[in-house]
């Protein structure tokens, strides 16, 4: 049904895309995409490593496992504030 897409389709549907979204949000819509991808793959790998055993058997801890955090991207400011911020914001 459907041939193979050659340079004129592509341009095509490129230009319809940039008709549609805008040229000022598709920079952005490509950001968020690939933060996106990455949280996605951080969290499958982290799936993946919470059925193995990091550590060979032994006795068991008491401690308690630490808490997997999503790092920010780079150059992601707004995710990357401590999460305890002062609520004090009166000059003295």
């Amino acid at each position: 049904m459907f041939g193979r897409l050659g340079a004129p389709e592509i341009i095509l549907i490129l230009v319809v895309i940039i008709l549609l979204f805008g040229a000022k949000k598709l920079p952005d819509m490509a950001r968020s995409l690939g933060k996106s991808a990455r949280i996605l793959k951080s969290e499958a790998k982290a799936m993946k490593d919470d059925g193995k055993p990091s550590a060979p058997a032994g006795p068991p801890n008491d401690e308690a496992p630490a808490q997997r955090t999503i790092q920010a991207a780079p150059g992601d400011v707004t995710s990357s504030r401590p999460v305890t911020e002062p609520t004090d914001t009166t000059k003295r």
